[in-house]
């Protein structure tokens, strides 16, 4: 692949879909699989997924398809899924929680390492073996330990000053999921979840299908 080749962020968002489903098939035993096969289980089309990973080598042999096996290690590689994380969650409300009792992320070799919360009724508490520290502790803490993602659950009041300290402090990947868009330099990469958005999208799609039912 040409490092630096421009790939669409839409292609990029593709890509997990396609992990999961290839890893799906290995669990089922199945080690040979085509475009087509993939399309009917992402719901993508052949052609696209030809072009996706036609964006990184293509990986497949004609009158053979794909290699379950050795694409879904080459896409791992590409996502990053090969390597394992250090992560630390800022907000230990109810999204914080949610988010650290994950086990997803531990199967999948994301460690969450700390938690961070200002509210002292729960300073102290512990989720999945990790005890919640105040949040006036992050800057030592970081000062001390390597930590790859920062994960962003405060009120929307506090995401950008926690986003400010977490790239200050050196971390490079923020997964922000305070209702803000969030600023951080260019060398930090970031991921803005908003759940309204997405919930918007699906009533959009529910409500238009709906009326042409009751048409």
């Amino acid at each position: 692949m040409d490092r630096d080749k421009k790939i669409s962020t839409a292609v990029i968002r593709r890509l997990p879909k396609y992990y999961r489903y290839l890893k799906e098939l290995l669990r089922n035993g199945i080690y040979k699989t085509s475009s087509k096969e993939l399309s009917q289980m992402t719901g993508f089309s052949a052609s696209q997924i030809r072009q996706d990973l036609n964006n990184f080598g293509g990986f497949g042999q004609q009158g053979f398809g794909y290699d379950v096996y050795n694409l879904s290690n080459e896409i791992g590689k590409i996502i990053g899924a090969d390597k394992n994380y250090k992560i630390i969650i800022v907000g230990a409300g109810n999204m914080g929680q949610a988010i650290a009792n994950y086990t997803g992320f531990y199967e999948n070799g994301y460690e969450v390492i700390a938690i961070f919360d200002k509210n002292p009724k729960i300073i102290g508490v512990s989720i999945r073996n990790v005890t919640i520290q105040d949040v006036d502790e992050i800057e030592s803490f970081l000062s001390k330990n390597f930590v790859d993602i920062g994960v962003i659950c405060t009120p929307k009041s506090a995401s950008q000053a926690t986003a400010d300290l977490l790239a200050k402090c050196g971390i490079k990947g923020i997964w922000n999921f305070a209702p803000a868009d969030i600023r951080v330099p260019d060398d930090v990469a970031i991921e803005n979840v908003h759940l309204n958005e997405s919930l918007f999208s699906l009533t959009y799609y529910y409500n238009k299908n709906k009326i042409k039912a009751d048409l």
